[in-house]
């Protein structure tokens, strides 16, 4: 073999290989391999950085430092860490009190019991955690111990999350969204900023009599209502079509705001029937982890019970037409202005197909173009 380090300099050429299949398959995987190398670094070394900051978090807590030593502590603190450590960007005197409240947030709640279920919440995110040690699953006298979860999710957006979240609860939903939908601190704002936490799991469905207990449990978590549409240009008198042609032309920002999972198959899908009549459903999904179609029907206006009937209609044209023998069951989503919940779970009764009734929001369009309209006036008035 030879010598590397007495070799000679030569031109790299490329002419010496057959780049067969098997060579692409192998470059492919040597690709895969060092990204999956990079992501667990960039892992370790923000658990390395989060799991310090907590302990920063702790200690300002636990030692009373602003008590014992005055409330230009962490000033002081911030001037020391930057002084010791000139080239490292995290100590500055807002992020050292960001590390306090993150702490705190956490702790407080937990150790003040102001949420019954705050600590089994946390510690049941402990136990995804496959390295997770025993000592990690319960607070100890010198403070609570770093969720390694945790370390999954960027700095800022735990920063973002304790300065907005109301519960341990909420925040533990979002750090787990994010975790599973990759999602970006601009991403997170915006869901936070739409009240995801309150709106999942929130539409009016049968599927507790409906479906099996796994299937159930993940359709509901899948439903929302209301749906934020306030990135649709629309007005508040719109018509059924109007809303329709809005989300089919904004389908990306519609999927996204349906959530993870949904893929869009189609819109106003003729079903022929033998006698000769037809029938249009509005709009039909696949949602790759429940496994089944979900058939979407749109109405501007409040819901009424008529509206079950032409929905379960379609979810059984599904099943008899569109359905594979391995796919779940169709589920069937009206999504409309408004609904009475008794109203709605009335209409349900006696019908065997899972169904649910969300609704759905515009002002946030609306309450903008008044903001635009003002400002717009008021540049107006300026220029006069």
């Amino acid at each position: 073999m030879a010598d590397i380090e007495n070799s000679k300099p030569e031109f790299v050429k490329r002419d010496g290989i057959i780049a067969d299949g098997k060579y692409v398959e192998w470059l492919g995987e040597l690709k895969q391999r060092y990204q999956r190398s990079q992501i667990k670094a960039a892992v370790q070394v923000n658990h390395s950085m989060l799991e310090f900051y907590w302990s920063l978090g702790r200690d300002i807590v636990a030692l009373k430092a602003e008590s014992q030593w005055g409330s230009g502590v962490l000033q002081q603190l911030s001037l020391d860490l930057k002084k010791m450590f000139p080239n490292e960007k995290g100590f500055s005197y807002r992020n050292i009190r960001y590390m306090r409240q993150w702490y705190s947030f956490y702790s407080q709640r937990i150790t003040n019991w102001h949420e019954p279920s705050a600590k089994m919440a946390l510690l049941n995110w402990h136990e995804h955690s496959a390295k997770i040690e025993e000592s990690n699953r319960h607070q100890h006298s010198d403070g609570l111990d770093f969720p390694d979860i945790f370390a999954l999710v960027p700095w800022k957006h735990h920063v973002h999350l304790v300065s907005k979240s109301n519960s341990i609860d909420e925040a533990l939903f979002y750090i787990k969204q994010t975790i599973a939908n990759n999602w970006s601190l601009a991403d997170l704002e915006h869901e936070v900023k739409t009240n995801l936490f309150s709106r999942h799991s929130s539409a009016l469905t049968n599927f507790s009599d409906t479906m099996t207990l796994p299937q159930q449990k993940l359709a509901q978590e899948v439903m929302k209502s209301p749906y934020q549409l306030g990135f649709l240009n629309l007005k508040q008198d719109h018509s059924e079509d109007d809303l329709e042609e809005a989300l089919v032309k904004n389908i990306t920002q519609f999927l996204l705001e349906l959530g993870q999972g949904f893929a869009y198959v189609g819109r106003q899908m003729e079903l022929v029937m033998p006698d000769g009549s037809t029938f249009v459903p509005d709009l039909i999904f696949y949602h790759t982890r429940l496994k089944c179609y979900v058939v979407v029907e749109l109405k501007s206006v409040k819901f009424i019970p008529e509206y079950v009937g032409k929905l379960n209609f379609y979810v059984s044209a599904a099943d008899e037409l569109l359905k594979a023998d391995d796919d779940k069951p169709t589920i069937g989503l009206l999504i409309c202005r408004e609904a009475d919940k008794t109203t709605v779970e009335w209409a349900f009764r006696g019908l065997d197909r899972p169904l649910g009734v969300a609704t759905y929001q515009i002002e946030q369009i609306v309450q903008r173009t008044i903001l635009e309209d003002k400002l717009k006036k008021q540049k107006k008035d300026k220029e006069k």
